[in-house]
């Protein structure tokens, strides 16, 4: 077992290595700080402590007796009695246990690393919403600023008799709308922060360095599929309790079987005043062995079937398990592709918006016309910008969940 804990620490150690990105920071804070995770890991610490409980010999049992009324013997009145005794299972048994309880410990660390995969995930799931939030409070503010300088120009038109006084109220409107939407991004803020900072375990007021832009990189088809069934650490630990199930049963099998005693016996001889004889008042060292006779069979026939409806039961979770996963893939897939489509579509209709918002603008400067229009194209701008971040956002998320599924090391 001492292997598993290093290459815990190992994983933990080298989840960055040179250069490291920001989000791949938080990970190593969150994997090293998390109470949730560390929880985890102590119970697979406990589970190895119960290897050493269960492949011990029970305690030899010491006896002593005093006769209040001594038994005459031969040679003199017996005394008292000391009796040690060791009982030994059957062969094999204390073998079978250690390797039930080794295998759950090592269910135990498998469970620890699906939890810790899905740390990960829980904390790329927070620190994006930070980064769309960023992001559409720098295109709100954008936005605020374009208003005002639109109000600046509609209020100069309208006092050179160019433009109508409803340009000017329009703007006001689009305006008044834009502080609020900025004034309540500003407030989520706060939640955000606090669900992305108690991952790390850590103040909920800390600052989150957000990075300024997300890659998108192409993923194959059937990205990391190999790996969704072969590494899986939820599959792993049934396999592994099925294994202990398995072990369980052996013992089950071997508890139902004789165990072994050996044993002494001393008894304290007192000497006969009466006779001089050999021997006389020696003491008696009987050397003894004892068996256990399991007649009564019922328990062990039900902790052997209980054993082996166990292995039943973790077989059928594992399958559940595995089409679950299946699905959950197909489902995340489905999202990057749609995210990746979303973001193509996005990025041409903010190009074109763009140069339709530019065109028009120039007609409004010469003729002091269609404002209405270049209002309406400028908040189409808005949403598209907002809709941009939020797919770049839903396909970084997609993306860890694929890598969780497929239990990436990092």
């Amino acid at each position: 077992m001492r292997f598993i804990i290093n290459i815990f620490f190992l994983t933990i150690l080298g989840i960055t290595a040179g250069q490291a990105q920001t989000l791949d920071e938080y990970l190593q804070t969150a994997a090293e700080n998390n109470p949730g995770l560390q929880a985890r890991y102590k119970e697979f610490e406990a589970a190895l402590q119960k290897i050493p409980q269960v492949s011990a010999l029970p305690d030899p049992s010491f006896s002593f007796g005093y006769f209040l009324s001594p038994v005459e013997t031969r040679v003199g009145p017996q005394r008292a009695k000391f009796s040690l005794t060791q009982m030994f299972p059957w062969f094999g048994t204390l073998e079978a246990q250690g390797d039930a309880a080794a295998l759950m410990a090592e269910a135990k660390y498998q469970s620890f690393l699906d939890a810790r995969n899905k740390l990960f995930y829980d904390v790329a799931a927070a620190y994006y919403p930070l980064y769309e939030l960023e992001q559409w409070r720098q295109v709100e503010q954008e936005n605020i600023d374009i208003l005002q300088s639109y109000k600046t120009i509609a209020n100069s038109k309208f006092k050179n008799g160019t433009a109508p006084m409803v340009d000017v109220l329009r703007v006001d409107i689009m305006l008044k709308d834009a502080t609020t939407n900025l004034s309540i991004l500003n407030k989520k803020e706060k939640p955000l922060l606090a669900a992305f900072n108690k991952l790390l375990n850590r103040d909920e007021n800390e600052v989150v360095v957000i990075n300024d832009s997300l890659a998108i990189e192409f993923l194959p088809e059937n990205f990391r599929k190999d790996s969704l069934l072969a590494n899986n650490p939820v599959l792993n630990a049934l396999d592994l309790k099925i294994k202990a199930s398995e072990a369980n049963e052996i013992v089950a099998q071997k508890q139902g079987l004789p165990k072994l005693g050996i044993g002494l016996d001393y008894a304290i001889v007192g000497k006969r005043s009466d006779v001089s004889m050999p021997d006389n008042g020696k003491n008696i060292l009987m050397p003894m062995v004892s068996a256990t006779i399991p007649i009564f069979r019922k328990k062990y026939n039900a902790a052997e079937k209980e054993a082996q409806l166990m292995q039943e039961s973790y077989s059928l979770q594992k399958d559940e398990t595995a089409n679950s996963l299946i699905s959950t893939y197909e489902s995340a897939w489905f999202q990057v592709q749609q995210q990746l489509e979303l973001i193509d579509l996005y990025e041409a209709q903010i190009m074109e918006t763009r140069q339709t918002l530019n065109l028009l603008f120039s007609a409004y400067g010469n003729s002091g016309k269609e404002f209405e229009e270049v209002l309406r194209m400028q908040q189409q701008l808005l949403k598209y910008e907002k809709m941009m971040a939020t797919a770049e956002v839903q396909y970084q998320i997609a993306v860890s969940k694929l890598n969780y599924i497929t239990a990436k090391t990092y």
